[in-house]
């Protein structure tokens, strides 16, 4: 059986000043379509992990962060039909601007203890029991 193609995402828990993370839901069209994740991306070509969330969440949720406000905390690593995920989660507590829906995917803030209230694609979960024990 060969070995599906290996896909590096970044994702972020963005932590608001209440210790409430942003989830983000995956819009109709696209796979796991109606499930809330992280924010984030895939990492480009060039592009560094940190690169890839400064990126993504400007673009996603309109706020602004720096690679220093970045700090990693664990991984998922997780097999799909037709990929395996590579994903670094990410905690950012500084950054500016108000999270909004700008590709018209809803947004929400939730706490730690909450995040399994929330259908997620099956590689996010693993990260929970890391945010729950932060928070």
């Amino acid at each position: 059986m060969p070995t599906p193609r290996l896909l590096l995402v970044a994702a972020c828990a963005l932590i608001d000043a209440d210790n409430r993370i942003l989830l983000t839901e995956r819009p109709a069209g696209k796979s796991l379509a109606g499930l809330w994740e992280f924010p984030g991306g895939k990492v480009e070509a060039g592009e560094t992990p940190e690169e890839t969330l400064i990126r993504e969440l400007r673009e996603e949720i309109g706020v602004e962060t720096k690679a220093d406000c970045l700090a990693p905390l664990t991984f998922a690593s997780h097999t799909y039909e037709d990929f395996h995920l590579l994903m670094p989660l990410y905690v950012c507590r500084r950054f500016e601007g108000i999270a909004r829906g700008l590709e018209g995917q809803q947004i929400k803030w939730v706490r730690a203890a909450d995040l399994r209230a929330y259908p997620m694609p099956p590689a996010d979960l693993p990260l929970i029991p890391f945010l729950v024990d932060l928070l």
